[in-house]
Protein backbone atom coordinates (compact mmCIF):
# COMPACT_ATOMS: atom_id res chain seq x y z
CA UNK A 1 0.00 0.00 0.00
CA UNK A 2 0.94 3.81 -0.60
CA UNK A 3 2.43 4.76 2.46
CA UNK A 4 3.50 1.86 4.16
CA UNK A 5 6.59 2.03 6.02
CA UNK A 6 9.83 -0.13 4.98
CA UNK A 7 13.62 -0.56 5.02
CA UNK A 8 15.41 -1.95 2.10
CA UNK A 9 19.04 -3.55 1.02
CA UNK A 10 20.88 -4.42 -2.19
CA UNK A 11 22.91 -7.83 -2.76
CA UNK A 12 24.36 -8.62 -5.41
CA UNK A 13 25.23 -12.55 -5.40
CA UNK A 14 25.73 -15.46 -7.72
CA UNK A 15 22.75 -17.33 -9.49
CA UNK A 16 24.87 -20.18 -8.59
CA UNK A 17 27.96 -22.22 -6.80
CA UNK A 18 30.90 -19.56 -7.95
CA UNK A 19 33.17 -22.31 -8.04
CA UNK A 20 30.98 -23.87 -10.76
CA UNK A 21 31.53 -22.85 -14.25
CA UNK A 22 29.42 -20.14 -15.58
CA UNK A 23 28.31 -18.37 -12.77
CA UNK A 24 26.36 -14.60 -12.95
CA UNK A 25 26.25 -12.32 -10.43
CA UNK A 26 21.95 -10.93 -10.21
CA UNK A 27 21.15 -7.95 -8.58
CA UNK A 28 18.15 -8.65 -5.09
CA UNK A 29 16.22 -5.55 -3.54
CA UNK A 30 14.37 -6.71 -0.48
CA UNK A 31 11.61 -4.12 0.68
CA UNK A 32 10.61 -5.19 4.68
CA UNK A 33 8.55 -3.76 7.53
CA UNK A 34 11.05 -1.77 9.95
CA UNK A 35 9.48 -3.34 13.27
CA UNK A 36 9.07 -7.45 12.71
CA UNK A 37 10.54 -7.70 9.17
CA UNK A 38 7.44 -8.71 6.96
CA UNK A 39 8.66 -8.73 3.40
CA UNK A 40 6.53 -6.21 1.46
CA UNK A 41 8.33 -6.30 -1.83
CA UNK A 42 11.51 -7.25 -4.09
CA UNK A 43 13.00 -6.62 -7.36
CA UNK A 44 15.58 -8.42 -8.99
CA UNK A 45 17.90 -8.09 -12.33
CA UNK A 46 20.21 -10.36 -13.84
CA UNK A 47 20.62 -13.21 -16.40
CA UNK A 48 19.52 -17.46 -14.92
CA UNK A 49 18.15 -17.40 -11.52
CA UNK A 50 16.67 -14.12 -11.47
CA UNK A 51 13.18 -15.88 -12.02
CA UNK A 52 13.48 -18.16 -9.29
CA UNK A 53 14.33 -15.95 -6.62
CA UNK A 54 11.19 -13.73 -7.23
CA UNK A 55 9.25 -16.93 -7.45
CA UNK A 56 10.21 -17.79 -4.01
CA UNK A 57 9.39 -14.26 -2.66
CA UNK A 58 6.48 -13.96 -4.45
CA UNK A 59 5.62 -17.34 -1.76
CA UNK A 60 7.41 -15.81 1.07
CA UNK A 61 4.75 -12.68 1.11
CA UNK A 62 2.32 -14.16 0.07
CA UNK A 63 2.69 -16.57 3.53
CA UNK A 64 3.30 -13.32 5.55
CA UNK A 65 6.96 -14.48 6.05
CA UNK A 66 9.81 -12.11 7.57
CA UNK A 67 13.32 -11.58 6.93
CA UNK A 68 14.22 -14.12 9.59
CA UNK A 69 12.97 -16.93 7.63
CA UNK A 70 14.58 -15.94 4.17
CA UNK A 71 17.54 -16.51 6.93
CA UNK A 72 16.80 -20.12 8.28
CA UNK A 73 14.65 -21.13 4.73
CA UNK A 74 15.87 -24.06 3.04
CA UNK A 75 16.32 -24.03 -0.74
CA UNK A 76 17.73 -26.17 -3.50
CA UNK A 77 21.35 -26.80 -3.02
CA UNK A 78 23.50 -27.99 -6.64
CA UNK A 79 26.44 -25.92 -7.51
CA UNK A 80 25.01 -25.54 -11.58
CA UNK A 81 21.51 -24.41 -9.96
CA UNK A 82 22.28 -22.27 -6.24
CA UNK A 83 25.15 -22.42 -3.80
CA UNK A 84 24.70 -23.62 -0.24
CA UNK A 85 23.40 -20.09 1.14
CA UNK A 86 21.16 -19.19 -1.99
CA UNK A 87 20.59 -15.23 -2.62
CA UNK A 88 17.72 -15.19 -0.96
CA UNK A 89 19.03 -16.56 2.15
CA UNK A 90 21.94 -13.44 1.43
CA UNK A 91 19.07 -11.01 1.00
CA UNK A 92 17.66 -12.59 4.77
CA UNK A 93 20.99 -12.48 6.44
CA UNK A 94 21.45 -8.57 5.59
CA UNK A 95 18.05 -7.51 6.05
CA UNK A 96 17.74 -9.33 9.42
CA UNK A 97 21.11 -7.63 10.02
CA UNK A 98 20.23 -4.74 9.79
CA UNK A 99 17.19 -5.07 11.73
CA UNK A 100 19.14 -6.11 15.01
CA UNK A 101 20.92 -3.21 14.55
CA UNK A 102 24.32 -5.20 13.97
CA UNK A 103 25.39 -2.25 11.45
CA UNK A 104 23.95 0.79 9.86
CA UNK A 105 23.74 1.22 6.35
CA UNK A 106 23.76 4.17 3.79
CA UNK A 107 21.81 4.65 0.75
CA UNK A 108 23.47 5.28 -2.95
CA UNK A 109 20.64 7.29 -3.67
CA UNK A 110 20.44 9.72 -0.34
CA UNK A 111 23.68 8.98 1.47
CA UNK A 112 24.41 12.88 1.33
CA UNK A 113 21.12 14.03 2.40
CA UNK A 114 21.21 11.35 5.74
CA UNK A 115 24.49 12.08 7.12
CA UNK A 116 26.49 15.21 7.85
CA UNK A 117 29.32 15.59 5.27
CA UNK A 118 30.23 12.17 5.49
CA UNK A 119 33.81 10.67 4.85
CA UNK A 120 33.72 8.17 2.44
CA UNK A 121 36.21 5.06 2.95
CA UNK A 122 36.86 2.10 0.19
CA UNK A 123 37.69 -0.72 1.30
CA UNK A 124 38.99 -2.45 -1.63
CA UNK A 125 41.99 -2.91 -3.04
CA UNK A 126 44.12 -0.39 -4.51
CA UNK A 127 44.02 -1.85 -7.86
CA UNK A 128 39.95 -1.95 -7.31
CA UNK A 129 40.14 1.65 -6.03
CA UNK A 130 42.15 2.82 -9.37
CA UNK A 131 39.66 1.05 -11.65
CA UNK A 132 37.17 3.54 -10.10
CA UNK A 133 35.78 4.81 -7.23
CA UNK A 134 32.75 7.15 -5.34
CA UNK A 135 33.74 10.77 -5.93
CA UNK A 136 36.11 12.01 -2.33
CA UNK A 137 36.72 8.46 -1.35
CA UNK A 138 39.83 7.95 0.66
CA UNK A 139 41.27 3.97 0.15
CA UNK A 140 41.71 1.66 2.85
CA UNK A 141 41.87 -1.32 2.17
CA UNK A 142 40.10 -3.16 5.35
CA UNK A 143 43.20 -6.14 5.35
CA UNK A 144 44.95 -2.86 6.13
CA UNK A 145 41.89 -0.67 8.37
CA UNK A 146 43.15 -1.89 12.06
CA UNK A 147 46.71 -0.50 11.92
CA UNK A 148 45.07 2.61 9.89
CA UNK A 149 41.82 4.02 12.40
CA UNK A 150 44.57 7.24 13.28
CA UNK A 151 43.91 8.18 9.49
CA UNK A 152 39.95 8.59 10.17
CA UNK A 153 38.40 11.30 12.23
CA UNK A 154 36.18 10.21 15.45
CA UNK A 155 33.71 13.67 14.93
CA UNK A 156 32.69 12.77 11.77
CA UNK A 157 30.18 10.26 10.03
CA UNK A 158 31.85 7.27 8.21
CA UNK A 159 30.18 5.54 4.97
CA UNK A 160 32.20 2.45 4.14
CA UNK A 161 31.70 0.43 1.00
CA UNK A 162 33.80 -2.22 -1.03
CA UNK A 163 32.37 -4.12 -4.25
CA UNK A 164 29.27 -5.53 -3.01
CA UNK A 165 29.07 -5.06 0.62
CA UNK A 166 30.76 -7.58 2.53
CA UNK A 167 34.52 -5.84 3.49
CA UNK A 168 32.31 -2.38 3.75
CA UNK A 169 30.30 -5.32 6.70
CA UNK A 170 33.86 -5.92 8.35
CA UNK A 171 34.71 -2.66 8.30
CA UNK A 172 31.55 -1.18 9.35
CA UNK A 173 31.96 -3.44 12.51
CA UNK A 174 35.09 -3.06 13.23
CA UNK A 175 34.86 0.72 13.12
CA UNK A 176 32.00 0.40 15.70
CA UNK A 177 33.98 -1.73 17.93
CA UNK A 178 36.56 1.33 18.13
CA UNK A 179 34.00 4.47 18.33
CA UNK A 180 33.32 5.41 15.04
CA UNK A 181 29.80 6.58 13.44
CA UNK A 182 29.80 4.44 11.14
CA UNK A 183 27.58 2.98 8.03
CA UNK A 184 28.15 0.68 5.19
CA UNK A 185 26.55 1.86 1.68
CA UNK A 186 24.23 -0.97 0.92
CA UNK A 187 25.26 -2.72 -2.04
CA UNK A 188 28.04 -1.14 -2.18
CA UNK A 189 30.22 0.14 -5.06
CA UNK A 190 27.95 -1.98 -7.45
CA UNK A 191 24.79 -0.59 -6.21
CA UNK A 192 26.33 3.01 -6.37
CA UNK A 193 27.35 2.36 -10.09
CA UNK A 194 23.84 1.25 -10.87
CA UNK A 195 22.50 4.50 -9.31
CA UNK A 196 24.58 6.24 -11.50
CA UNK A 197 23.83 5.30 -14.93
Amino acid sequence: NLGTPFRKIYVHPANHAGYYPGAHQLTLKLLFAPGDGKIVGAQSVGGAGVDKRIDILAVAIQAGMTVYDLEEMELCYAPQFGAAKDPVNMAGFVAASLLREDHPHAYTEKYADDLDSPVILDVRTPAEFSAGHVQGAVNIPVDDLRERLDELPLDRPIVTYCKVGMRGYLATRLLLQNGFDVANLSGGYTTYQMMQS
